[in-house]
């Protein structure tokens, strides 16, 4: 072998091997990502459960506001 060929199947060996790794790596963290994005979407839920009731209370507040301007400003 020359050196010129010596040189492609080291730089060959290394691709293949870094490629490797970076695939295990990719399938670890996938899981990972995985359990987070689950664990943030649980916890969004639950902020929207704890948050409904205080959108509705605010909404039914501007509506009871604005029916008594209505009837202040009759009297």
């Amino acid at each position: 072998m020359n050196r010129s060929q010596k040189l492609m199947a080291v730089t060959s060996a290394t691709a293949a091997s870094t490629a490797l790794l970076a695939q295990n790596a990719s399938a670890a963290l996938s899981a990972e990502i995985g359990t987070g994005l689950t664990a943030i979407s649980v916890d969004a839920l639950a902020l929207v459960d704890l948050v409904w009731p205080v959108v509705v209370a605010i909404t039914a507040a501007f509506v009871a506001f604005k029916i008594f301007k209505r009837g202040v400003a009759k009297v």
